[in-house]
């Protein structure tokens, strides 16, 4: 009895520990990225999009953004990234999560949002920067894309990754991928306020 005590309260550590790491007490966390091209600061709304900030961060953590690219970059619409290494690999996808694109949150330009495919619950580590008031993107009669934070610092820096040059890579056969790799080198969940 007492060696099954022993491992509850180990168990219960460990989950407490994995909990901890993405501050789940924390209703707006932050979370600074490291680009090739400046440094990012989001804040996140856990209130409004609670799965998906949860969902972001545990890739954050885990350092799975790390090193990994802008994949995709659309002027006067989207900067895309975090799904790919720079030779074009897919990364590690855990689990899709629900669509919460009906939280309220506007796709306004600044905003952070989910990537997904056509069906609404199929986001999962895509995630992309408004650079403009995309209102299409908002759920109406069909479902949206997730927004689930904000830009606080380094608006500029998404601003310049909107002006870079793209075309058609053959290889993957994509278009508004951008010539010279722009690179997410460390995401990090800075420390609560």
């Amino acid at each position: 009895m007492r060696i099954f005590s022993v491992i509850l309260l180990l168990l219960s550590v460990t989950c407490s520990a994995k909990d901890l790491a993405i501050q789940p007490d924390n209703l707006f966390p932050q979370v600074k990225l490291e680009t090739s091209m400046g440094s990012i600061i989001v804040e996140l709304d856990r209130i409004r999009a609670p799965l998906t900030v949860d969902n972001f961060l545990t890739y954050v953590v885990t350092g799975e953004y790390n090193n990994t690219i802008f994949h995709r970059i659309v002027p006067e619409f989207i900067v895309q990234g975090g799904g790919y290494s720079q030779n074009f690999e897919l990364k590690k996808v855990n689990k899709t999560i629900v669509n919460e694109s009906g939280n309220g949150l506007k796709n306004e330009i600044g905003t952070i949002a989910m990537a997904k495919e056509n069906r609404p619950h199929t986001a999962n580590r895509q995630f992309f920067f408004n650079v403009a008031d995309n209102s299409s993107l908002d759920p109406g009669r069909k479902w949206g894309y997730a927004v689930f934070g904000a830009i606080v610092e380094g608006q500029e820096v998404v601003d310049a990754m909107a002006l870079v040059s793209t075309n058609y890579n053959e290889e993957m056969g994509w278009e508004n991928v951008p010539v010279k790799p722009i690179m997410l080198i460390k995401a990090s969940l800075l420390p609560a306020l």
